[in-house]
Order: C-alpha cells, then structure tokens, then sequence
C-alpha cells in the first residue's frame, strides 16, 4: 500500500491576482521555485488568450508575453479565485487601494498570502491586514522583495556579522522616469502614495531591515506627476550614529534608465552595488587590498522571496524573513518622510 504524501512533499497551488507587469514577474519567479504550482490567475480586465498573457513593460525585467500551462484556471473575479478549493497561495499584484480588501479576503478564507508592496496607502490601513494575518490560519507575507535581492542579502550578512566593522555611512539610491504602465492608477497619488511608496519604499524597508527601526526621519521632496511625493532625499537617525540616506525618485527624464545603487562605507572597507554592472554589480574596496568583485546568484529577489514564502508553507512554518508587521512599519516610516516633505521638519518615529 503506497503512503499518502505528507503535506510538506506536495506542491504550494498558487493563484495570481493581477495580471500587470509584476503578476507576470510572480508567475515567471514561480516557474523557477521546487514545489511551487501555478493553478490560477485572475483579472477583471485582461484575460489570457489561447493561455497567452499579453506582456508589460517595467523597470528591471522584459516585457514579453507569457504563455501559461495547459490547465490554469482563468478568473474575471478576484472572489473566485480565493473562493477556488485548488488554490493554496493568493498573490496580490494589484493596484495598492485593493490590497487590504483582497488579502482580508483570502486571509479570512483560510489562504496563505502573499502581497505587493506598500501593504496598504497609509498605516491604519495597513494594520487591517496585520490583525487579520494575526487572525488567520493561513501565513501572510508582503512582498518587499530587496531583502532577498542578491548582493542585497550580501550587505545585510556583512553588516549583521560586522565582516568590515561597523557601518560609518550607508547610501541607497532608486530612481526612473515615471512609470510608464498603469499610469492611471500610479499618478493618483492619495491612492498610490507615488515614488516614495512604489518605489523608495524598498530602501526605507531595507534600511530598518539593517538598522532597525530610524528613531527620526528628515526627507526633502516633491511632487510632480501623481499629486504624492514622486522626488524624495531622507536622512535616517539609526542607532549607532550612522550617516544613512536614501534618494527615490521618478524625476528622470528621458531614456535615462532604471538606477539601483547602494554605497556603504565600512570601517574597513567600502563596498558598491550598481545594477548597470551586471555580473559585476557588486565591488568591495577593502582597506589595504586590491578591489574584488563579489561573485552574485543568477536569480533575483523576486524568486527568493516567492521561494522563501513556499519553504514556509511546505516546512509549516510562518515566514521570518519579512513580516506582516514589516510591510506595517515600513509605511509608518514612509507616512513620517511624507509628514517630513510637508512641514520641512524632522519626524521622530
């Protein structure tokens, strides 16, 4: 008589919400992750045809169109999908104003989640999804996907294990032009809190994720496409005394491209990170040695976040890495910088 399979040997079913450029992103980081199943997607306004999803543009991966496996279930409404009994995982990769209702849903419905960031356009908002999560049989994860990205987890293993001494100064700067899909949600501000909560956020979450939570925050900033503040420079207080900054930014003009950068200044070394290097996107200037190159997985932080979210699921054990509080903190921090744009003073948290 053959055993049945326990349930850390059966594939995670997953079922995609939203099929814009990061849906595609999640589907395509799926593909590569052991004992992952896309099952489902679902989507009120674009459908797969003959099982090819259309594709879309975005900052750091292509565009192309996207064919599904034969047997994924198509859905129009959202509900059917989390209502769907094949369905493990629910990933939200809608516009922001639905990630609270959506992930409240599939959370109240026995479903592990998995949500775009920012959690929600402001904390109170946020803090519906961490009391459900509280609540909930199922795991929920926000996808703040930096934490796993490689040469990203490099830094925070350097710094944790003090590897080149303390951190003296710490430098982080994303900037594009303004995003050029779903303008018509991104450019509502007061929905989607513009470049600092679509894309600064990844560097305030990774800095608390190395520094803690800031005890202050002083930013300068504008705003020019969405209303919100699409133009942001902040200063962190950490413990420790470290000179931390970041810069977000959708001000770049023309065919400038997408810019990834971290410059963090060791007691002992210094060490760079720029996307535009490819395979060399990470050098380390150590004191009294010559310049290395640090050697980087070939995958993203897409897939090692998705990956970490399955691992959790199959083990039964709730992810570590990134919490429902942390997608709750980082938008406290984000909402302090706003508050800081606006009366041009420093914000303590």
């Amino acid at each position: 008589m053959t055993k049945p399979k326990s349930s850390s040997s059966r594939p995670v079913n997953v079922g995609v919400i939203g099929l814009g450029f990061m849906g595609l992103v999640h589907i395509k980081a799926y593909r590569q992750i052991p004992g992952a199943r896309l099952v489902a997607v679902a989507d009120a306004f674009k459908q797969p045809v003959n099982g090819v999803i259309p594709g879309v543009g975005g900052n750091i991966t292509d565009g192309d169109a996207l064919k599904l496996t034969p047997g994924v279930q198509a859905y129009r409404d959202a509900a059917d999908l989390i209502a769907d009994p094949n369905v493990h995982l629910v990933d939200i990769c809608v516009p922001t104003p639905e990630h609270v209702s959506l992930s409240v849903a599939a959370l109240k419905a026995g479903k592990h989640v998995v949500c775009e960031k920012p959690l929600a356009r402001t904390s109170a908002e946020c803090r519906q999804v961490t009391r459900a999560a509280a609540r909930a049989k199922g795991f929920f994860m926000p996808a703040m996907c930096m934490r796993f990205w490689p040469g990203w987890d490099w830094l925070k293993q350097a710094i944790d294990r003090k590897t080149y001494g303390p951190v003296l100064a710490a430098r982080f700067r994303r900037v594009s032009g303004p995003p050029g899909w779903s303008k018509a949600n991104y450019f509502k501000g007061g929905e989607s809190g513009g470049a600092l909560l679509d894309l600064h956020i990844h560097d305030t979450d990774f800095v608390q994720f190395c520094f803690g939570r800031p005890q202050a925050v002083f930013s300068r900033g504008l705003s020019r496409f969405s209303g919100a503040v699409d133009h942001v420079v902040t200063q962190y207080i950490v413990k420790g005394g470290a000179a931390v900054s970041a810069e977000g930014s959708w001000l770049m003009s023309g065919a400038y491209p997408f810019t990834m950068k971290y410059t963090v200044n060791f007691a002992k070394a210094t060490a760079d990170f720029d996307i535009a290097r490819g395979d060399e996107a990470l050098r380390l200037y150590p004191d009294g040695r010559p310049v290395q190159t640090i050697k980087l997985a070939k995958s993203d932080g897409y897939v090692g976040e998705l990956a970490h979210m399955i691992q959790s699921i199959r083990r039964k054990r709730p992810p570590t890495t990134v919490t429902a509080k942390d997608g709750l903190t980082a938008v406290e921090i984000c909402e302090a910088e706003e508050q800081s744009v606006l009366t041009g003073k420093v914000i303590r948290l």
